[in-house]
């Protein structure tokens, strides 16, 4: 005999009723709706590390990102069934259509669909419903029980009915009766998959009564029952069925959560609430008053006063509500309301909160050890245990010192993580490379397992993975800023086969192009992992001959690239030399330095040059004291020259001024030059200028304006600078005070 059981995919009460009635019935064969290709995994099923929520992930080997997830909580029918046919030692099999049947058909079907759109053909879509004259299912067709039982919510609906109810006798039969009238008054016309779904289904029920079954459960969604109940002749189910596609499948258990079970992350069969499903589930006969606790003991985690008295009170509140609407129990909705209205004081920001943590929940589940997985996968499991980073579905943060041996290897792990596209770990800051400290926060994701799936083809281990990856993006890349991006991302992850090569490419890419202003952008990231690859303990010499060869280039070609170049390009340039007069700076190289110093000098007085980059020039030959005195106050003349454009001027000046504006205060006769030059414009010149002058002074801070507008308030005089003689100032008293000072500073008089 056949038992069809009609549950909806994730619910207490139907996993409740599933179980019940397996016990009593006590079947030769259970068969679930499910994956045939996932048969093998059943076996582990009972294994005590496999713990829910876990999921089947299926893929196609051939296009990895081709993948389906089956999801089971604790509280899933299917996870109950699967649990008493294990336990009873009875046959077990999943009945749905096979992926491999089903992914080849989505391949085509989507094939076929960019195929018309490409012809700018009209695609039909066979998933339309077709109505009947006089009827309109536009909605749900459950809808409509609901609103026949006084519901305007269906899935609230089936949860009072099914979900929250302890005594459901002949509830199967029911369902099924339900759904074979929905059935009728609104035909529908299904997906062709969906055909075959059920003709898939009915295949492998009449196997199971040709293998002499005389018992057979049949777990499957509601709206399968009708199907699986009145079967056609087996010839019609083996005529839709001939001459199927094919691809191949893989399947595996991993670790699933509450939320990736939600209706919010996009899962067809989600549900609203994952965490008060698996609270219904453990505590099905509470009145409200364990989940108010449970929601009064958030609170006061988060620093948030409520009293025994509001709990008392919300229960009451939600048991009132319940009886005002005819309902046997309070629901969520009810303590919902009851929440936020005596624990939150109507401020429904708290209730974010509690979705977050209680009604969604981050439960995450385990899975053994010894299940199939692929090698990389494997391999960094291993990591995470030996370095002791849980998998964890809530956030966590961790601070890293990277003189420390573990947390070296951490970041070394998280890092290259990152590069194969695998985010767990995410930098909340970044103080540079140079720094001994980051800061990581985690948060596991099911989504990450097919990441490592695909990235496997490059590697059996995280380290072969990712030198074999980086190498081959390395490879895929043709701008120099873009390599030089991937060598600074290599560095942290210590990947030394991927730097070398990628290192090898920008000396082959930077000797073949002549373009010294993308030279000059490359050259302060590779001066960077020259000078602080070492905290690391890394080799950042293997950069250095790059370093070498690029830096006479741009000494060489810069003065010649800053010739008829606009204003944007000049202040890019601008930006990007400074950021070399930086890194050469730090690096102390002699030989480095004097050519940088000679290109410079060369450009400050360079006439063909962009005025913003001869003024920077200037500033920072002034800066080294290579330009001082008398030289640096005729070229500061010449280049403020009243037969210069206005324009021009005012560009050289903002060049000169972009390491602060601290050498106006000081120098008077550098004030002197710039305050007589302002005074000195017409009107009409002041207007062209000032937009100029805005943009340089903007970079200065607000004390150095401040002290600026005083020094111009006052004449040009800097009145902040000079000292205040005190009118009441008493000689005799500071004589008598000398020889105190002076044996405290040592001296003896």
């Amino acid at each position: 005999m056949i038992h069809i059981l009609g549950i909806r995919h994730h619910g207490p009460g139907s996993a409740r009723n599933v179980k019940a009635f397996l016990e009593n019935l006590q079947p030769d064969i259970v068969l679930v709706e499910g994956p045939p290709e996932a048969d093998a995994l059943l076996q582990y099923a009972t294994h005590k590390e496999l713990v829910p929520p876990v999921a089947i992930l299926a893929y196609q080997t051939d296009n990895i990102q081709q993948s389906l997830y089956y999801p089971f909580a604790e509280f899933s029918p299917e996870w109950q069934a699967i649990q008493y046919a294990r336990k009873a030692n009875i046959p077990l099999r999943f009945m749905d259509l096979p992926l491999t049947h089903w992914l080849a058909i989505k391949d085509e079907k989507a094939a076929m669909i960019s195929k018309q759109k490409d012809g700018n053909t009209e695609v039909n879509n066979d998933a339309v419903l077709v109505e009947e004259e006089g009827t309109l299912p536009t909605k749900n067709p459950m809808q409509y029980l609901a609103e026949a039982d006084g519901f305007i919510d269906e899935e609230r609906w089936w949860e009072t009915m099914f979900e929250h109810r302890l005594n459901n006798e002949n509830v199967f039969t029911a369902i099924n009766e339900a759904m074979q009238a929905l059935r009728e008054s609104f035909p529908k016309q299904h997906h062709k998959e969906d055909q075959l779904r059920e003709a898939w289904m009915r295949k492998i029920i009449r196997q199971a009564e040709k293998e002499m079954f005389e018992n057979i459960a049949v777990v499957c969604g509601a709206w399968h029952g009708p199907a699986l109940t009145n079967m056609p002749k087996a010839k019609e189910d083996n005529d839709l069925l001939k001459g199927l596609p094919k691809t191949k499948i893989e399947c595996t258990w991993i670790p699933c959560t509450y939320n990736r079970l939600s209706l919010y992350s996009g899962y067809g069969a989600g549900i609203e609430s994952p965490g008060w499903y698996h609270h219904v589930w453990q505590h099905p006969t509470d009145d409200g008053s364990l989940w108010m606790a449970n929601v009064a003991a958030l609170f006061r985690k988060n620093e948030i006063d409520t009293s025994v008295a509001h709990v008392i009170e919300a229960v009451r509140l939600a048991e009132s509500l319940a009886a005002l609407r005819n309902l046997p129990k309070a629901g969520l909705h009810e303590l919902n309301e009851a929440t936020l209205s005596v624990l939150c004081n109507g401020e429904s920001l708290m209730m974010q909160l509690i979705n977050k943590e209680l009604i969604v929940s981050n439960r995450i589940g385990t899975v053994p050890e010894e299940i199939p997985k692929p090698p990389l996968q494997v391999n960094i499991e291993k990591i995470q245990k030996s370095l002791r980073l849980p998998a964890t579905a809530n956030f966590k943060d961790y601070m890293l010192d990277l003189r420390k041996h573990n947390d070296l290897e951490r970041s070394i792990f998280l890092h290259r993580l990152q590069l194969l596209g695998i985010n767990w770990g995410t930098k909340s800051h970044v103080s540079g490379m140079g720094t001994f400290k980051e800061q990581w926060r985690l948060q596991w994701d099911t989504s990450f397992v097919i990441n490592i799936i695909e990235k496997g083809v490059w590697g059996n281990t995280l380290e072969e993975a990712s030198n074999a990856w980086l190498i081959h993006q390395c490879n895929q890349q043709a701008a120099l800023q873009q390599i030089a991006t991937l060598l600074q991302q290599v560095i942290p992850a210590d990947l030394s086969n991927a730097a070398q090569a990628i290192a090898q490419h920008i000396q082959n890419v930077a000797a073949a192009t002549n373009d010294i202003i993308e030279l000059v952008a490359v050259l302060p990231d590779l001066a960077g992992i020259m000078r602080y690859g070492n905290v690391r303990k890394t080799d950042a010499e293997m950069v250095r001959h790059i370093v070498e060869s690029m830096i006479t280039r741009v000494c060489i070609g810069l003065p010649i690239a800053c010739c008829g170049i606009d204003e944007a390009t000049a202040n890019k340039l601008t930006e990007d030399c400074s950021s070399i007069n930086h890194s050469i700076q730090i690096l102390q190289e002699k030989e480095y330095l004097n050519e940088w110093h000679q290109c410079l000098m060369k450009v400050a007085y360079l006439n063909n040059a962009a005025p913003m980059m001869r003024g920077f020039a200037a500033r920072q030959l002034m800066d080294i004291k290579a330009l001082t005195n008398k030289p640096l106050h005729q070229l500061f003349y010449s280049s403020l020259s009243k037969a210069l454009p206005v324009a021009d001027t005012a560009a050289w000046l903002e060049g000169f001024l972009k390491g602060g504006g601290t050498l106006l205060l000081i120098d008077e006769n550098l004030w002197l030059i710039v305050n007589d030059w302002v005074q000195q414009l017409d009107e009409e010149s002041f207007i062209q200028a000032l937009p100029l002058m805005r943009r340089t002074f903007s970079n200065f801070t607000q004390a150095e304006r401040k002290k600026l507008g005083e020094k111009a308030k006052h004449g040009g005089k800097n009145a902040l600078l000079l000292p205040q003689l005190a009118t009441n100032f008493n000689k005799d008293r500071a004589i008598k005070s000398t020889p105190v000072i002076m044996n405290l500073l040592g001296y003896q008089l």
